[in-house]
């Protein structure tokens, strides 16, 4: 009975998800065509919307021929993970610290609202002229936009646990460390990955912003040569690999998100329970 289920319920979505699937395409490249036909007729302007047969051009000689995007895009992609796992580490751990204790916490609220009120790009200027033009200026700029959004989300997890079963632990005799692992750490998970998709949206922001500000090498110092010289082509190319990487990431970390906190994700939660059951099943068939 699970199984036909099963079955019934991925030949049911299937040809749904294929029809989504034709239609984002046919939307996509029909708006394509229009570009591409208004930039051929002068309706557009072609230093502001090049030609997206130029801009596949662009596509195959940056990749292909030149390869020239290649140590760029590896420089930004160290940036930006290296930068969102130091930042995030730390925002979390100085989280876990402060919502474990109350008097931490009183101290610390007056710091932490006064760096969050500062502007992050004002301080870019003060971290290059500290750390000076090289990589780890930029690294320390994505690390400062990478630790907020982390520590605000897990501070506000750990602070709003449900008081009754904190009192009912309590009266249990629950140590704090019980406390913390057995009902802190779970209810302020779903904060926690709220902030780490925060904080990796906004890690490939800061890499390009300290790349604007000081540097020679990077996607955003590839995208600043380009538009410089006027070469839109190319500049596009730099931009819509941007938008790709921001596009995986997203759904990376929804991916990742949808797999730790599976109890928030009723379908991950009914399919485990499906598979549990069949397993089950199976166990019981082999013993009798």
């Amino acid at each position: 009975m699970t199984e036909a289920s099963d079955t019934a319920a991925l030949a049911t979505s299937g040809p749904s998800n294929r029809r989504v699937l034709v239609t984002h395409l046919a939307i996509f490249f029909g708006l394509v065509a229009l570009w591409e036909l208004g930039s051929r007729t002068g309706l557009l302007d072609p230093l502001f919307f090049p030609k997206p047969s130029d801009i596949v051009t662009g596509f195959w000689r940056l990749y292909v021929t030149q390869r020239n995007i290649w140590p760029h895009l590896g420089l930004t992609g160290v940036e930006v993970i290296v930068g969102f796992a130091a930042g995030s580490i730390m925002g979390i751990a100085l989280a876990l610290l402060v919502g474990m204790s109350d008097r931490l916490r009183r101290y610390m609220k007056p710091y932490v609202i006064i760096m969050e009120a500062t502007p992050r790009i004002a301080i870019g200027p003060v971290i290059i002229a500290a750390f000076g033009f090289g990589w780890t200026s930029k690294v320390a700029i994505v690390m400062l936009v990478c630790f907020f959004a982390p520590f605000v989300n897990t501070l506000n997890g750990m602070i709003n646990v449900d008081r009754d079963e904190m009192d009912m632990m309590r009266s249990m005799r629950a140590s704090k460390w019980q406390i913390f692992r057995k009902l802190m750490l779970p209810d302020a998970l779903p904060e926690i990955m709220g902030g780490l998709r925060l904080a990796m949206a906004s890690a490939l922001g800061g890499a390009l912003v300290a790349e604007f500000i000081a540097s020679n090498a990077g996607l955003g110092v590839l995208i600043n040569q380009y538009t410089g010289v006027l070469n839109m082509a190319s500049a596009f190319v730099c931009v819509l690999t941007l938008t790709g990487i921001g596009f995986f990431i997203i759904h990376g970390m929804e991916a990742l998100d949808r797999r730790i906190i599976f109890w928030s994700d009723r379908t991950r939660t009914e399919e485990m329970s499906r598979r549990r059951a069949r397993e089950w099943a199976s166990l019981r068939e082999d013993r009798a």
